[in-house]
C-alpha cells in the first residue's frame, strides 16, 4: 500500500471559501489527496479540502465543492 495521503497545491489556500454542499464559509487550510478506501486490495484516492469554519473547527469536503467567497 502506498502513502495514505499527499498535500496538493491549490490557488485558494489560506483564502476565504465556501463549501457549496453545505453553504458553510471558512478558510481553506489544505487540500490533501487521501486514500479513502480502507482496503489494501482496492485503493480509492480522493482530493479533500480542509476548511476551518467560523467555530474554529475544520471540516472536509470534496475539492470540487470549494468556491471563493466573492468580494474577499
Amino acid at each position: 500500500m502506498s502513502e495514505q495521503y499527499e498535500y496538493v497545491p491549490h490557488r485558494l489556500l489560506r483564502k476565504r471559501v465556501r463549501d457549496i454542499a453545505s453553504g458553510t464559509e471558512g478558510e481553506l487550510m489544505a487540500v490533501i489527496n487521501e486514500n479513502v478506501s480502507g482496503s489494501v486490495a482496492c485503493e480509492r484516492w480522493m482530493e479533500l479540502a480542509y476548511i476551518r469554519g467560523p467555530s474554529g473547527r475544520e471540516f472536509t469536503t470534496a475539492v470540487d465543492n470549494v468556491e471563493p467567497v466573492a468580494g474577499r
